[in-house]
This record gives C-alpha cells, structure tokens and sequence, in this order.
C-alpha cells in the first residue's frame, strides 16, 4: 500500500452533528420498512416463477427451455434461474400448509391470512436453503399450527402465522442432515463407524 493510499485512510470526514434518538428512529423505520419491501417482494416473485414455469412461458416465446427463456429475457444464469424455482417451490409448499391450517381453523381475519402467506418475512436465501426439505417445513408448519389452534386460542392471526412459518424455517435451516439411509449391514463396519464417531469429539477437544 503507497503513502497515498495511507493519507486517504486517514483523511477525517467532516464533522457531522449529533444524531438525535428520534431520527435514529425514524432512520431505524425507514430500514426496516425498505427490507419488509424487499421481502415482500421475494414472495411476490416466487409465486410469478412458480405459475410462470408450470404455464412453460417459455415455449411460445420461442425459448428451448426454462434456463434459455431466463438468460434471454432477464439475462439470469442458468443457476439463478433455477434458485428462482426453488424460491418458488419453498414457497408453494409453505402456502400450503398455512392455507390447509386456516381452513380448519378460526381465523380471524381471512384477508390478513392471504396476506401472510405471501409476506412471511423470509428471504430468498431462507427459501434456498430449504427448498430440498420443503415438505418437511411444510409438516413442521401444519403440525404447530393444529397444535395452536387447538390449545384454547381464539384465532390465528397474521403474527402468529408468520412467527411459526419462520420458527419453522429457521428450525430445518439449523437442524443436521438426516443419517444415510443405507447404514453398512457388516456389524463390524459398523462397529467400527461407533469408534470413530466416539473418538471424534475428544480429538476435537485435546486439539
């Protein structure tokens, strides 16, 4: 790094007034309300994807397939086109089960409802991470849900939907992957798959 590049680091910003606790406020609700927008605006997508993709729009508009029609139209990869659809999907099977749930349930309000299901506050990556375990969210959702509505509450509202929604993103994002399905059959490979896995967590202790 040359002096130049030293003295730039260095050179003071000018002097700002103090930042009063209600414009600090105010500029703490401006944020919150532009990444609400933004949020909003992923599950608005999702769902234009989603009917997008299964009406195959592609195929009048003279595209081979769906990661063609993204590249012309949009100028998108073929991986973002294909995160848009698994956006979609996580998003479809989420819809789902909230819808499923307030049908058996009192709630409140039901435009509230249909506007949660679309503004749940997640974000795409959210939505990426689970996309392969959407069923499993989807379960996850359906389950609490029938668990609140029958626990004396008088309704589920819109909170309470987007609160068990994300908890139950959150909790699949977090959990570990499920064990292989084939485990060896050799009781002395599996023997020996117990011994690693006891001697793993000390190795990493001692270390």
């Amino acid at each position: 790094m040359g002096e130049d590049d030293q003295d730039q680091e260095h050179v003071a910003e000018p002097a700002r007034p103090p930042l009063t606790a209600a414009r600090a406020r105010e500029m703490t609700a401006g944020l919150r309300e532009a990444m609400d927008h933004v949020q909003r605006s992923v599950a608005v997508l999702a769902a234009r994807v989603r009917d997008a993709h299964a009406a195959r729009v592609w195929l009048p508009l003279g595209h081979s397939s769906w990661e063609s029609y993204c590249d012309a139209e949009f100028g998108i990869s073929r991986a973002q086109a294909y995160r848009l659809l698994d956006v979609a999907r996580s998003l479809a099977a989420i819809h789902g089960a909230v819808a499923a749930s307030t049908e058996t349930s009192r709630t409140r309000d039901s435009n509230a409802a249909a506007a949660a299901a679309l503004d749940y506050g997640l974000s795409q990556r959210a939505l990426v991470a689970v996309s392969g375990r959407a069923d499993v969210v989807a379960e996850l959702i359906t389950r609490r849900l029938a668990t609140l509505a029958h626990s004396g509450l008088q309704a589920l509202d819109e909170n309470t939907m987007r609160a068990v929604v994300r908890q139950a993103v959150r909790d699949v994002r977090t959990a570990p992957p499920p064990p292989p399905a084939d485990l060896p059959a050799d009781p002395t490979v599996a023997a020996l798959r117990r011994v690693v896995n006891d001697l793993a967590p000390r190795a990493c202790v001692e270390s």
